[in-house]
């Protein structure tokens, strides 16, 4: 068969996921930047929050597209799941390139039926607040974070 039906976050969802994660957040009490991205890892949706650090902008959109890649969280993890030390996390970052792939917890892939339609990324708390933000905006459009 040359094509397959393919599911896809769409931009109602996207909106839904980033009001549910500038909730939480504010209700956490810190200001984050947060991305969401589709399953190319191409940009659909980012907010920095006021108060938000602007570093802030570019390791939320790395974690997005990096989970969505990995099809996994970012973590201290390489893409296979392996454990890296320091040298190895930045070295694969280097050679991915450092808007396509990073350690740093905070990113989520975004998994409904089974299948992979996105990313989100979330910076600008600690690795669990930041872990908790994306969390809640997943749930917020009934998908998973795990395949």
């Amino acid at each position: 068969m040359p094509f397959a039906a393919a599911k896809r976050l769409t931009n109602a969802g996207a909106k839904k996921m980033m009001l549910a994660a500038i909730e939480k957040a504010e209700e956490i009490g810190i200001a984050v930047t947060v991305a969401i991205v589709d399953a190319g890892g191409h940009m659909m949706m980012l907010e920095r929050m006021d108060g938000g650090r602007f570093h802030t902008v570019h390791s939320s959109t790395t974690k997005a597209v990096t989970a969505s890649s990995n099809r996994r969280q970012t973590t201290t993890r390489g893409a296979q799941g392996q454990d890296l030390d320091t040298l190895h996390a930045i070295g694969l970052s280097l050679a991915a390139g450092p808007e396509r792939w990073t350690a740093m917890e905070g990113g989520f892939p975004i998994f409904f039926d089974g299948e992979c339609v996105g990313g989100i990324g979330v910076s600008g708390g600690d690795w669990q607040q930041d872990q908790d933000i994306a969390q809640a905006a997943v749930d917020a459009v009934g998908a998973s974070y795990q395949s």
